[in-house]
């Protein structure tokens, strides 16, 4: 699928929006002179629509003036969506809506739905055939492929243009084509089946959850990769001919405040397919019956997959009426499954967590081990990746690069690099040894311990944000224990344990 990531398309032959030739078919240098002018002609208005995000979901509808209330667990309202698609040409299919039930429902954050099985399934059967008319891609947003793939591959991603087109239909409220869809988006406020929203979304306060864990930087980097996007959001308003047309005065960074984007950004994150055999500019979808209301799980291969006219879904194992549907989110750790989606899954094949290695750049022999590395297929910058359950077998692809850090002998630097062997005993146990502190450190970086962990996703009443973070920290730490004790193994191995390392200037760098 993906590894945000996850790609997509569709064709789209009724769509409610009449698209153009863009009126500048080139990066616009002069946009902020046509700006300024049209700041003289338009409200300036920092209100994105009647609701907070385009994926905050108000619970409201105006009728003459007054604010009528709406039922949160009516059976009509999360029915709307699937009849909504039926009557828009939705094939009869073997699914149904049906609600979670969760402890942490509010006002602003309302029940959870998911696809859940209609009747038995068995494998093979195919649960529903979305029509290309009830997809969203960005072929569709911006009526021109050409354009599509000069946005997608300069500064804008698909997921920054698919959000901006959403936060524009929003704003249409009842008049949008995507009435349904984009208020069922709005319910789900892009949370996980887990009830988490991605961290992209937490506070300060509850981004310290993911303390000791490398994926809180990651979430701080994501989101600066998303203020760029921001930032670039006037040049697909210029260069789409259907946006142009449709908003002629409403300039996204304008009519968006950022944190307003960056919700909606998030929500279509969660959201998102990736269709394969398909355009560039259809690779990323989003399709009304997917993501989230179709759960993710690691070890599942089902995908909905792009046929002639239609988004299908086909079920690799049997289900039982009521049970929920389940998709492959493709092979992403964790760490990648809370940014993107809001989840753990504890039994994920594809986990893994990163170390990096680096020879020192301070070593007189510096050039010479480089080559050696990437005559073996490293590099002086080298990245291991150590998989759940195959923590052992990390360890030891570790070793032969870290040795080559330590020699000094040019003869011995192409053997200790292509061999499995060890060093001399002082040299062995000096690499081990920096291993072990390594490994020592990372989880003394933690500011609780695996079995406090495991302690406190036993209460039941734990917040879904604080649970999937203790999930991923605690799923880290198992494999970095099972590391430190890998290395602890090969070190009572060695001839004689008590002898002292050896003194190591130009030790390889850790991190």
């Amino acid at each position: 699928m993906m590894d945000i990531t996850c790609y997509h398309q569709i064709r789209c032959t009724s769509s409610p929006i009449r698209f153009i030739s863009p009126p500048h078919p080139y990066r616009v240098s002069s946009k902020s002179i046509y700006i300024n002018n049209q700041r003289k002609r338009r409200n300036l208005c920092l209100v994105a629509s009647s609701s907070d995000t385009l994926i905050a979901g108000s619970h409201k509808e105006e009728d003459n003036g007054k604010t009528i209330k709406k039922s949160s667990t009516s059976i009509d309202e999360y029915e709307d969506l699937k009849s909504w698609m039926h009557s828009k040409g939705l094939p009869p299919c073997k699914i149904v809506l049906d609600e979670k039930d969760c402890k942490f429902h509010t006002q602003k954050h309302r029940p959870i739905h998911y696809v859940a099985a209609s009747e038995d399934l068995e494998k093979g059967d195919i649960v529903f055939s979305v029509p290309d008319e009830l997809v969203v891609t960005l072929e569709r947003v911006l009526g021109n492929e050409t354009i599509a793939e000069l946005l997608t591959t300069n500064k804008l991603s698909e997921l920054a243009c698919l959000a901006l087109y959403l936060m524009y239909e929003k704003k249409q409220k009842k008049k949008s084509f995507w009435y349904p869809f984009i208020r069922e988006l709005d319910r789900q406020r892009g949370r996980g089946q887990l009830a988490a929203e991605s961290p992209l979304l937490w506070s300060e306060d509850e981004l310290a959850y993911l303390t000791g864990s490398p994926t809180k930087a990651a979430v701080l980097e994501r989101e600066e990769g998303i203020k760029r996007e921001y930032n670039e959001l006037d040049t697909v308003w210029f260069m789409s001919g259907s946006l142009f047309q449709q908003y002629p005065y409403d300039i996204p960074t304008e009519a968006f405040p950022y944190e307003i984007f960056k919700q909606a950004f998030v929500a279509v994150q969660s959201c998102v397919v990736h269709l394969q055999k398909v355009s560039l500019a259809r690779r990323f979808a989003l399709v009304p019956l997917g993501p989230p209301l179709l759960a993710y799980k690691s070890n599942c291969k089902a995908m909905l997959t792009a046929v002639e006219g239609a988004v299908q879904l086909m079920v690799d194992r049997p289900y039982k009426a009521g049970e929920p549907i389940f998709i492959w989110c493709g092979p992403q750790p964790n760490s990648k499954l809370l940014i993107n989606y809001g989840f753990v899954d504890e039994d994920n094949p594809y986990d893994r967590i990163l170390v990096e290695a680096s020879l020192s750049t301070e070593d007189p022999q510096y050039h010479d081990k480089r080559m050696v590395a990437q005559r073996n297929g490293k590099l002086a910058i080298q990245v291991f990746q150590v998989s759940a359950g195959k923590e052992k077998e990390a360890v030891y692809d570790m070793l032969p690069y870290l040795r080559l850090g330590y020699v000094s002998d040019p003869s011995e630097m192409e053997s200790v690099i292509s061999s499995q062997g060890p060093m001399s005993p002082c040299m062995e146990r000096a690499v081990l040894d920096q291993l072990s502190h390594y490994f020592t450190a990372r989880l003394a970086g933690y500011p609780t311990t695996l079995s406090e962990d495991e302690a406190l996703l036993t209460d039941s009443s734990l917040d879904p944000k604080k649970r999937v973070a203790t999930q991923l920290v605690k799923l880290e730490k198992k494999m970095l224990t099972a590391c430190l004790h890998a290395t602890v193994e090969l070190i009572k191995q060695l001839p004689d344990d008590t002898i002292s390392p050896c003194p190591a200037p130009y030790a390889p760098q850790l991190k």
